[in-house]
């Protein structure tokens, strides 16, 4: 009996052995081995890996297993996963789909050993930091359907081998930095001519080069996109490409190609053409019969100057025309503007003439039409047309006319970041990832969202339920980024096989609206890992807590009197916790008219910093637009590591604007001292700096009453620091591009880094770090270093100068101040001795009424010895006296943002409050439905002439 127990025991633990032998045999013993090796050099796995030694049967997250217990898919998309692709990848060969995109710490070489997964049909690495060359051995992967290795940092060739993926539909190696030609078959026996089924070609974004072979394309090829934009291609544009008979996107921009363009007739289903910024020359392109355009960009080549093209009136589909700098003439045809899908047309900086009508049949979709920098002299206006659409900046019609102050003419309107469709979702762990759509068909994206909504929402709704936001952006590269934002329902955060069933588009399961074309999609990171574990947190805790309370038990009675103290000191300066030299040290301060922004807060209202909302850069850092909750549009001037402007500036700048408030002076709204971050938010000025206008950076061009006044307003605001600021303040680093102007052309004085509080006692005081700028900066000041408010008198003299020349202070290595007073010298008078140094512009307009008592009122504020120099005070009330004794007045000079019409037949007479010469009127007859305008125009003889009809 005994020895029959004996034997029953050891059966039953034969069978258990080999029972759990079995168990742990449920995955191919050579796929186990190699995911264990894997996961050696990854970090920050899904929590399912390793709990188990049996990856199919104890189904790890992003593994999935054939019938035979052998690895077919490997997918850990987005997973935040960090490390390097081993050689042990090569031992999972029955894979069929591996993709590891949007894990940006997922980098080094690619190894050789991808090469024997043979059966391998989708290798998707997008987003990654791979590097180093594309392995040869990718020829190997016979099977290969969709290979996809964009955004990484690849360099070397395109090795020719990939001619060999015979079967492959999808090829992207855009957004690398891939160089060298590309391989055909002629000339290294395989090439990507031998890709015959392939539908997409993307290799944009690298720096290849070369000429595109002719026998690159073949009629028999099933390309539909075609995406070598920002790339350093040369030479011709095959002619083969016009051969191509399922073509539907074509991007070539961005590069070097040269020659006539071949002919594209063919190309009937194209409806994106993207030609522009190369050196293309010869004829324009004839697009005659390709009805299917929906998005079409010529623009900055070397096109022989020709009139309009017939063929602008057959395309019946066009959403976005772009003809910038092509040398076109004529006149634009009316049938143009009545094709109903029309969004934008830009035909800026070419020679186009005569009147712009565009019918009463306009597209209800039009939402920009930018003609500036031709040649049109009126413009018939319809009641259909929003005007605020039209940018005519530029031409003669602007010109002193009664368009000249409209916004048309002066281009004032500006437009914050586009909202998101929706509220933004709120919560604790919202899921984030970026669709980059690379050829859209369109340029307005909001009057298409709605169907990318609807499609997502569709596309989900298998998915745990979310709520949706999305947000849309262009970058540089004329792509559209739209952010998907979802957040989870019932649960704190979504869990990895939620993201890979819902979230992962990387195989392009998804299938956005025909018009948003091509799309890749990035995951952003997301908090799946605990950072550290509940235990070792609690020990940390604990450990933390008594070495805290015995601290706190030594120092508690200094710390509150410590405390006390600051808080004493605190009431009578805010800033005084922020260190005497500016350090980033303590609390930002609490002020009332300035307030305090989270870093959290300035993402959000400049879309995460976009470059897109970038509107200016100096030593200091980069200033962008942005846009709070209420409407409000907001300049933030976000501060770089090592920049010119260091902590001291910062503090000095918020506590004078947080205590000066003047008409004439920017507003701080705020300003943002949190985690290395110094930011300072002011008030929007749309119109940028006054020498932008003056030297022409802006398309503006400024009479003298407009420079009058400018001179006027900017004094103002130096006055009042002088003379009404409790502690008065001299600016010290008063410059032209330190005078900003609004929309109505109202001055504005801005910029206090470098700015002193001072009182009457300590004027004149010794600083021994002279400040300024080269140029504007008194020579009695840097010779003594005594500072008084006269050094801002000669810094203005030297602006007012500028009005008068629109150059720099120092131009071609000479001095303005030493220059004017030179060729005055020189002449008797002072028109005579100005000719050759005033700017060409204000030459032209005439009309230069008071101008030699503002030059000596200019020359008074240089004078080399600051006793000799008026107060601004004086300045101001002399450059009043200057307007009124010659009748300029702020309601001849006042900009209006829109052009109204509130009668049906009024007569208007053209503005040109310079000159006593009679002028005609112009009748503007609504019961047509129409006007045409012309306005008044100097001849060369300074008398008026009228052009109009």
């Amino acid at each position: 009996m005994m020895r029959e127990r004996q034997q029953l025991l050891m059966l039953l633990f034969v069978l258990s052995v080999g029972g759990s032998r079995i168990a742990s045999a449920d995955t191919n013993p050579q796929d186990a081995a190699a995911l264990k090796s894997l996961m050696k050099k990854w970090t920050n796995l899904p929590a399912s890996w390793g709990k188990s030694n049996d990856p199919c049967g104890a189904k790890w997250d992003g593994i999935v297993c054939n019938s035979n217990s052998r690895v077919t898919s490997l997918n850990l998309f987005g997973i935040n996963m960090k490390g390097t692709l081993s050689d042990d990848i090569g031992s999972l060969t029955e894979l069929r789909v591996l993709d590891l995109s949007s894990n940006i710490e997922l980098g080094g070489p690619l190894p050789a050993a991808i090469g024997k997964l043979v059966k391998l049909e989708y290798l998707v690495l997008i987003s990654c930091s791979f590097s180093g060359p594309v392995p040869s051995e990718l020829g190997n992967l016979s099977q290969l359907i969709f290979l996809a290795l964009n955004s990484n940092k690849f360099t070397g060739s395109i090795p020719p081998s990939l001619g060999k993926l015979s079967r492959v539909t999808w090829l992207d190696l855009a957004d690398n930095q891939l160089t060298g030609p590309l391989p055909n078959s002629r000339d290294n026996g395989t090439g990507l001519d031998q890709l015959i089924k392939a539908e997409h070609f993307h290799l944009n974004q690298n720096t290849l080069q070369g000429s595109i072979p002719e026998s690159l394309f073949n009629s028999s090829m099933a390309l539909k996109h075609i995406l070598f934009d920002r790339n350093n291609f040369s030479g011709p544009i095959p002619a083969s490409v016009g051969v191509l008979p399922k073509l539907e996107i074509l991007r070539l921009n961005n590069n070097s190609f040269t020659g006539q363009v071949p002919a594209l007739n063919n190309l009937t289903k194209l409806h994106v053409l993207m030609l522009s910024n190369n050196k293309l020359s010869g004829m324009i392109p004839n697009l005659t019969g390709m009805t299917s355009l929906e998005n079409v960009d010529i623009s900055n080549n070397n096109f022989v100057s020709s009139e309009v093209p017939s063929w602008l009136s057959d395309l019946i589909n066009i959403i976005t025309l772009t003809m910038q700098s092509v040398g076109l003439s004529g006149q634009l045809p009316q049938k143009l503007f009545s094709f109903p899908k029309l969004q934008n047309v830009v035909l800026s900086d070419n020679q186009l003439n005569g009147t712009l009508d565009m019918g009463n049949n306009i597209s209800k979709e039009l939402d920009l039409v930018d003609i500036q920098n031709n040649k049109i002299s009126s413009v018939t206006v319809y009641n259909s047309i929003k005007f605020q659409s039209l940018k005519l900046e530029g031409n003669p019609l602007c010109n002193n006319s009664l368009l000249s102050d409209t916004t048309p003419c002066t281009g004032k309107q500006t437009e914050a970041p586009p909202p998101p469709l929706f509220v933004d979702v709120q919560c604790a762990n919202p899921f984030i990832e970026t669709i980059v759509f690379r050829a859209p068909s369109f340029a307005n994206v909001l009057e298409y969202l709605h169907q990318l909504e609807s499609n997502l929402s569709r596309q989900l709704s298998s998915c745990t339920p979310n709520r949706l936001a999305l947000v849309p952006y262009s970058n540089e590269d004329a792509y559209l980024n739209v952010d998907i934002k979802a957040c989870p329902v019932n649960q704190k955060k979504f869990n990895y096989s939620q993201i890979l069933n819902c979230f992962n588009l990387t195989l392009q399961s998804y299938k956005p609206p025909e018009k948003f074309g091509p799309y890749y999609v990035m995951a952003h990171p997301y908090p799946f890992h605990d950072k550290v574990s509940r235990a070792l947190l609690i020990g940390i805790v604990t450990g933390s807590v008594l070495l805290v309370v015995g601290l706190t038990l030594v120092g508690f009675y200094a710390m509150r009197q410590k405390k006390r103290a600051q808080r004493l000191v605190s009431i009578n300066n805010p800033f005084a916790s922020w260190g005497s030299m500016g350090e980033d040290i303590g609390e930002a301060p609490k002020l009332k008219s300035a307030r305090f922004f989270t870093l959290e807060e300035l993402k959000l209202y400049t879309n995460d910093f976009r470059e897109i909302n970038a509107i200016g850069a100096g030593g200091y850092g980069r200033v962008y637009r942005g846009k709070l909750p209420d409407g409000q549009l907001i300049a933030i001037k976000r501060s770089k590591e090592g920049s010119m402007q260091g902590g001291l500036e910062f503090k000095t700048e918020i506590e004078l604007l947080s205590r000066v408030h003047h008409k004439n002076l920017v507003g701080l709204v705020g300003f943002c001292f949190e985690k290395g971050e110094r930011m300072l938010v002011y008030e929007f000025i749309p119109n940028g700096t006054l020498s932008e206008a003056l030297y022409g950076m802006k398309g503006i061009q400024l009479d003298w009453s407009r420079r009058l006044k400018i001179a006027l307003d900017s004094a103002k605001g130096l006055a009042y620091l002088h003379d009404h600021a409790n502690p008065p303040i001299i600016h010290r680093d008063v410059k032209s591009t330190n005078i900003l102007l609004d929309e109505k052309m109202t001055a504005k004085v801005a910029d206090f880094g470098l700015s002193l509080l001072v009182s009457d006692s300590e004027e004149g005081q010794l600083c021994t770090n002279v400040k300024g700028t080269l140029g504007y900066l008194d020579p009695e000041y840097y010779m003594t270093q005594q500072l008084t408010a006269k050094s801002d008198v000669y810094s203005f003299g030297v602006v007012l100068l500028e009005l008068i020349m629109a150059k720099p202070p120092i131009h071609e290595n000479k001095y303005i101040v030493r220059e004017v007073k030179m060729v005055l010298d020189m002449e008797d008078g002072m028109y005579c001795g100005l000719k050759d140094v005033m700017d060409p512009v204000l030459q032209k307009m005439g009309g230069f009424l008071g101008f030699p008592r503002f030059l000596k009122l200019a020359l008074q504020c240089v004078q080399d010895t600051a006793a000799d120099r008026p107060s601004m005070n004086t300045i101001v009330r002399e450059i009043e006296v200057i307007m009124q004794d010659n009748g300029f007045t702020s309601a001849s000079m006042s900009t209006s943002s829109s052009f109204s019409i509130e009668s049906k037949t009024m007569k208007v007479a053209p503005k040109y409050p310079y000159s006593n010469a009679s002028t005609s009127s112009t009748t503007f007859d609504m019961d047509s439905r129409a006007f045409e305008y012309s306005g008044m125009f100097p001849s060369s003889n300074g008398s008026l002439k009228n052009r109009g009809t």
